[in-house]
């Protein structure tokens, strides 16, 4: 089983920044790619952003690039993400989340082990 336990969210006032880490422990199973996804109140799950973890690539979502960067430490089996200028639209519980399958690691699908999330709120 893989477990993914989040943490670093906050309050924070928009134009600010926040790291969120999100350590996984790994059992028996290879992960072949770690993403960050988000929920706003009321709305559908989003992709934020995700790396291959062998590879290293990394994929973002439109509303969040140039300001948001996701970064792994293998050794610790630790993903990061690093959020910068946010924005009151980044108000959302973040989700990390981790695949055993290398796709296009955008889609919530393709994932097989979540986090519970942590909550991050920018104020205006």
């Amino acid at each position: 089983q893989v477990q993914l336990v989040e943490s670093g969210g906050e309050l924070v006032q928009a134009g600010g920044s926040l790291r969120l880490s999100c350590a996984a422990s790994v059992r028996t199973f290879s992960i072949y790619g770690m993403g960050w996804f988000r929920q706003a109140p009321g709305q559908e799950r989003e992709f934020v952003a995700a790396i291959d973890w062998t590879y290293g690539n990394t994929y973002s979502s439109d509303s969040v690039k140039g300001r948001f960067t996701i970064s792994r430490d293998k050794a610790n089996n630790t993903v990061y993400l690093q959020m910068n200028s946010l924005k009151s639209e980044d108000t959302a519980v973040y989700y990390c989340a981790a695949t055993r399958w290398r796709g296009g690691f955008r889609a919530t699908h393709e994932y097989q082990y979540w986090g519970q999330g942590t909550q991050v709120t920018v104020s205006s």
